[in-house]
């Protein structure tokens, strides 16, 4: 009888290290599966500000067929504007600042000077003595054709309201230049202050006067720029033109801003050579123009030649593991933000950027970290230590 028991009790020892066996393979799985997902780290929305941690889409960008090329921000000449007086006088008073935005037409300042009361008062003489010149010549007409009146008189009369009426159109003629009403000038209006209108739509630049200043007819009041016509100005060198054509993609950024990346396309390469340093200009439209752009700043671009672009991303958003890539995936909820690595394949580099391409197509359209990968590495790892213990 003892030994049924010992066997049975066998039995069921044996039954018992099976079990165990069987969930350890289950245990290994589950491991794998936490692996391949990637573990976690979340941050709040002030740490990810904080930490000026971009995020998005995963970007594209050609790297390979493009052409290096520096410039500047420029706008078209018709787009800008140096205001100057018709009429020298001193500052009266300054109607915009710096930044203001102005509309064609918009009185920026009105300046005063005693030679424009007398320019008022030169029309309206010079108009009555025209009125009563015309009166005079119809009536020597009619005595001339009544073969009453002296041809002489005639013709001295008819003489001297022509050149009458051409000044007074020149009186008229500088007063609309001053922006003034010549009609209201004849019906007993007096203007004491010249106003400085603004001859585009734009933004006010400089204003390099003061008010109490005397300002010349040369003198430069306000420097106006319309910045919506702003583009970009490239310097193509000789042994790359003939890759150049309109219509073609440049990527570039602003040196002072430079992780932003913009677009522009050409629409003029020019036809004659700039001799220092010997190389054309470009002129592209830019596509997703920012409030920081303004002309003068520096740029530096790639011209695309080919059309095919990749999935790319800066170093700073791609980490190392066992001879594994990953990226940091997005998912986003009220608590904040949840970054949890995305195995990629890696390819070209060039300029600071990597092809990649994620090993599971779900990941193609995640938002991703577009930098600081190795700081939510060393989170991570953190998060793992405290977990372990």
């Amino acid at each position: 009888m003892k030994r049924h028991i010992y066997i049975i009790t066998l039995l069921a020892a044996q039954l018992l290290v099976n079990a165990c066996g069987d969930k350890q393979p289950a245990a290994e799985e589950e491991h794998t599966d936490h692996h391949e997902n990637g573990d976690r780290i979340t941050l709040t929305d002030y740490q990810v500000k904080t930490l000026n941690l971009k995020t998005g889409p995963i970007p594209r960008k050609v790297l390979s067929g493009f052409v290096k090329a520096n410039g500047r921000l420029e706008v078209p000449p018709q787009h800008e504007a140096n205001v100057t007086a018709i009429l020298g006088g001193n500052v009266h008073s300054i109607k915009v600042i710096e930044g203001d935005p102005v509309e064609k037409g918009q009185v920026l300042a009105y300046i005063m000077h005693p030679s424009l009361i007398q320019l008022q008062t030169d029309y309206v003489k010079a108009s009555s003595q025209l009125t009563f010149l015309e009166k005079e010549l119809k009536r020597q007409k009619r005595l001339y054709d009544e073969n009453v009146g002296s041809g002489q008189t005639y013709e001295k009369t008819q003489a001297d309201y022509m050149s009458l009426k051409g000044e007074v159109k020149g009186y008229e003629a500088q007063i609309k230049q001053l922006n003034l009403n010549p009609n209201a000038i004849i019906k007993g209006k007096t203007y004491e202050y010249i106003p400085i209108v603004s001859p585009i739509d734009g933004f006010v630049e400089k204003v390099p006067i003061k008010i109490g200043q005397y300002a010349s007819a040369q003198t430069s009041l306000f420097m106006l720029v319309n910045t919506e016509h702003i583009h970009a100005d490239l310097m193509v060198y000789e042994k790359d033109i003939a890759k150049i054509s309109e219509g073609q993609t440049i990527q570039f950024s602003v040196v002072s801003n430079p992780e932003e990346l913009l677009t522009a396309s050409i629409y003029s390469v020019g036809k004659q050579f700039e001799e220092k340093p010997k190389a054309i200009h470009v002129h592209a439209e830019i596509k997703n123009r920012k409030d920081f752009l303004v002309p003068g700043m520096y740029i530096n671009g790639h011209i695309l030649t080919q059309s095919d672009s990749v999935m790319a991303v800066q170093q700073e958003a791609l980490y190392e593991d066992n001879g594994q890539y990953y990226i940091f995936g997005i998912e986003e909820d009220t608590s904040g933000k949840t970054f949890s690595p995305i195995p990629v394949k890696t390819g070209t580099e060039h300029d600071g950027w990597v092809a990649i391409t994620p090993l599971y197509e779900e990941d193609l359209q995640r938002k991703i970290a577009l930098d600081n990968a190795y700081y939510l590495v060393s989170e991570m790892k953190k998060s793992q230590a405290s977990h372990s213990h």
